[in-house]
């Protein structure tokens, strides 16, 4: 299914590091009459979502609480070990964002937002992305063209809308 806005987002399992080791995070679950923003970036520690992706949903966790949205959830395509040190270097974790790990890419593949870039060693990764979800349906859906671009994907890009 290519993703767009309307379409309902297909069940997923992630992953994310708790007191037991790594845990399933249902998807579903979150959504579950919600309202939620997840937002994807191509690698974790890479350039672009360390200084500019996260940053941008840090900025504005804020302004999308007062906008009624629950939960801001990052996804990458890395293990949860990772993804859970990478939020608590960026300060992502201390601000409140869910950091998840889709190790397999199995969600990224089934909302077909993958993408392979060998020059760069990014192999079957996300595209990086930006969403409001309401109760599982797709409300607002801003994907970047360029991988190493964050504008519309970015925090301030998706609170402009809604």
């Amino acid at each position: 299914m290519t993703l767009t806005t309307g379409d309902v987002l297909p069940g997923a399992t992630f992953l994310a590091v708790g007191d037991e080791g790594p845990q399933p995070v249902s998807l579903g679950d979150k959504m579950k009459g919600r309202k939620i923003v997840i937002f994807a970036v191509p690698g974790a520690y890479t350039g672009v979502c360390t200084t500019a992706h996260v940053p941008s949903f840090i900025r504005t966790k804020d302004q999308f609480a007062e906008k009624g949205v629950d939960e801001i959830i990052c996804v990458s395509v890395n293990d949860p070990f990772v993804m859970k040190a990478w939020g608590e270097a960026t300060g992502a974790t201390d601000a409140g964002l869910t950091m998840l790990a889709d190790p397999e890419a199995a969600f990224t593949q089934a909302i077909e937002m993958d993408f392979t870039a060998p020059p760069a060693g990014l192999i079957n990764r996300s595209k990086r992305y930006a969403m409001l979800v309401e109760d599982g349906v797709v409300k607002h859906l801003n994907v970047e063209e360029s991988p190493g671009t964050c504008e519309a994907s970015a925090g301030e890009g998706l609170l402009a809308e809604l």
